[in-house]
């Protein structure tokens, strides 16, 4: 830190300091928040990456082909049977399930909040305004530098990894929400209006239906992000196919590389059918709806 006299030819701030500073005071001052959500994290991970890696790896093929088959198409089916076979054949099956898991536990509670915060943002002009600029610098941030202060309030591991998922991955999440229900047709929500309905009824009957084809589609870029960024955790520690990615960089592995990168691309390709398959399957209301 430099000590002489400010020169305005020359400047120098420090800003890094000062927000390092504020980040740490803020960790040990609320430390007993950030355990809490450390152990509620970890736990549901436990859990999850339990319930994927526990059964014989065909039992789980089965399962992930019979529900694309359900919410797709037989041909997915079949990719899907392929696909994770080819996985669990290049010996990825527990990394790809470990990856998986913190997927859906950081694009989940990505969602829980950012669909909210799009609704709220949707009914506000205010919350809108004000929530637009945080969500710009959260999408211009370099991905990596997420991870700094993911370590310094938990630590290396799979939490501080799902901490900066989580939040790398909601901006598309708010503002496919905000777009969808603005983009509901006004006559409809009217009609709703005219027949009495409450503005939560309206909400819940006429506009999340309306909307729910282009907030699946943001959900489907949460998870995606999540995805891309669950490879780039294993630089604070975490495991799973990012750990192959990183090790075959490190050695110069190339046939580590490849592997680890088609499990990858696998699963992106097997979640992302999946989540616009239940978005074709978004049932489409009508304005009739309002009266029953």
């Amino acid at each position: 830190m430099r000590t002489d006299s400010f020169d305005p030819l020359d400047p120098r701030i420090d800003l890094g300091d000062w927000i390092e500073d504020a980040i740490r005071w803020f960790v040990r001052t609320f430390s007993i928040i950030f355990d809490g959500l450390q152990a509620v994290l970890e736990g549901a991970f436990d859990a999850v990456d339990t319930v994927l890696e526990a059964p014989h790896f065909l039992i789980m093929i089965t399962l992930f082909a019979a529900l694309a088959w359900t919410v797709r198409s037989w041909k997915l089916a079949v990719f899907t049977v392929i696909g994770f076979y080819v996985i669990a054949s290049v010996d990825q099956w527990s990394e790809a399930m470990y990856t998986l898991a913190m997927v859906l536990v950081a694009a989940g509670i990505a969602v829980l909040i950012s669909v909210p915060v799009g609704i709220w943002a949707a009914k506000s002009t205010s919350v809108s305004n004000a929530v637009r600029p945080i969500l710009d610098f959260m999408q211009t941030m370099p991905p990596l530098v997420y991870l700094v202060p993911a370590i310094v309030a938990f630590g290396v591991g799979v939490t501080g990894g799902i901490v900066a998922t989580i939040v790398f991955a909601m901006p598309p999440g708010v503002r496919f929400t905000e777009l969808a229900i603005r983009q509901v047709d006004s006559e409809v929500v009217e009609a709703g209006q005219a027949f009495g309905s409450t503005p939560r009824r309206i909400l819940r009957q006429i506009q999340l239906p309306l909307a729910m084809p282009t907030i699946m589609a943001g959900i489907n870029q949460v998870i995606m992000l999540a995805l891309s960024m669950v490879v780039l955790t294993a630089f604070i520690g975490a495991h799973g196919l990012g750990r192959e990615v990183r090790s075959s960089l490190t050695r110069v592995d190339l046939a580590l590389g490849v592997e680890g990168g088609l499990a990858i691309v696998i699963l992106a390709i097997y979640l992302d059918r999946v989540v616009a398959a239940l978005a074709d399957r978004a049932p489409v209301v009508r304005a009739s709806r309002v009266r029953d």
